[in-house]
């Protein structure tokens, strides 16, 4: 058991049978009354956030995830293979568990599945990815890098905003928490 007067962004906690990851928190001392905690929670089984208010001091049980990094193998229908890397063992995700993150899967990539105890809670991508650009509009001389921007679909299907001089076959960084454009690879 953990104390709410503990959270921390990141944290995960088990709250109303859901297992929660702690988004955002602030503690708050009203002049009147007891102080609590207010807290933005991210449910990991279905994505769902929550807004909860604890009374400082009130307990909540810890969950412990663990990470296994694996490696994304192919899709299989709606399936979704990945391979651990140390056993090789293999399991598969359902694409509506993931649907989110195939925007930036490609075949052999590494990411970090998130389980609690037997149950696969789904995956984190890294930061920003590496995609090639497979279809946008070409460049016309005399764009600027800080001209404004177009539409370019890169190998996976993602549409995202990019400068002018940006072509298809370029390998661009994309940031994964929000799908815009970082640079050039």
């Amino acid at each position: 058991m953990i104390s709410v007067n503990d959270f921390r962004t990141g944290l995960t906690v088990e709250v109303d049978g859901g297992i929660w990851r702690v988004m955002d928190f602030q503690h708050v001392k009203p002049g009147k009354g007891a102080a609590f905690v207010r807290s933005k929670l991210r449910n990991l089984r279905t994505g769902a956030i929550q807004e909860k208010t604890f009374r400082a001091g009130e307990k909540v049980a810890k969950a412990q995830i663990d990470n296994a990094r694996m490696q994304y193998l192919y899709a299989n229908g709606d399936m979704h293979v990945f391979m651990d890397n140390d056993s090789y063992e293999q399991i598969e995700l359902p694409a509506s568990q993931i649907e989110y993150e195939l925007k930036f899967l490609k075949e052999n990539m590494d990411v970090q599945i998130m389980m609690y105890q037997t149950e696969v809670l789904g995956l984190e991508l890294p930061n920003t990815v590496e995609l090639k650009v497979t279809e946008t509009e070409p460049g016309i001389k005399g764009d600027t890098s800080s001209g404004g921007t177009k539409t370019a679909v890169v190998e996976t299907g993602l549409s995202v905003n990019v400068p002018f001089f940006i072509n298809e076959g370029d390998a661009l960084i994309i940031n994964t928490t929000d799908s815009s454009y970082v640079s050039r690879a």
